[in-house]
């Protein structure tokens, strides 16, 4: 019986993860991920269009679930309300891909490529929170700096629960947004 499309799927995603932080990001190959997930690299292509693609397979979930939480959240509240609402509403999704997000993140830290890349990426989900924003009737500029400041202390506030699970997501998400409310005051 042949493996299902998301077998393959995660078994390439857990053989990148391993293949890169045991010879490094640029020394692995598309073809050695295969073999380690005991596929084709043909197969490995019709999954993903290159090798860091691996590591960013999540953004686009990520992307949606933010955009329904904005949505769902009461049309009164504020828009960095409306943002930390929706950051808690992706919580349980990042938390379940933990054993997956930790090695994700020392990796792309240490490789200025997929940096760059993560950096690309953390725009386009800025943007679309800020679209989010202004379909749900706040202005322009301010939609553009609410999504951008929530953005950064969202990524803050998860980096350092990936590099220390001794305190809880929620826990990092709710001083993040104390901090950047006491800020702004």
């Amino acid at each position: 019986m042949a493996k299902s499309e998301g077998d393959a799927r995660s078994r390439l995603q857990q053989a990148a993860l391993d293949l890169f932080r045991e010879k490094g990001y640029e020394q692995t190959t598309a073809a050695e991920i295969a073999a380690r997930a005991g596929v084709t690299e043909r197969t490995f292509f019709r999954q993903f269009p290159d090798k860091r693609e691996v590591l960013f397979d999540g953004e686009p979930i990520l992307r949606a679930a933010l955009v329904e939480a904005i949505a769902a959240v009461p049309p009164a509240s504020g828009p960095l309300d409306t943002l930390f609402h929706a950051f808690h509403g992706v919580q349980t999704l990042l938390e379940g891909n933990r054993p997956f997000a930790k090695p994700r993140h020392d990796i792309i830290f240490s490789t200025p490529a997929l940096y760059e890349r993560e950096l690309a990426k953390l725009a386009a989900l800025t943007d679309a929170l800020a679209e989010a924003l202004v379909a749900r009737g706040v202005g322009g500029l301010q939609a553009v700096l609410a999504a951008r400041t929530g953005m950064a202390a969202f990524v803050h506030a998860t980096v350092a629960w990936l590099e220390d699970d001794s305190i809880g997501l929620g826990r990092r998400l709710d001083d993040a947004y104390r901090e950047l409310k006491a800020m702004c005051a």
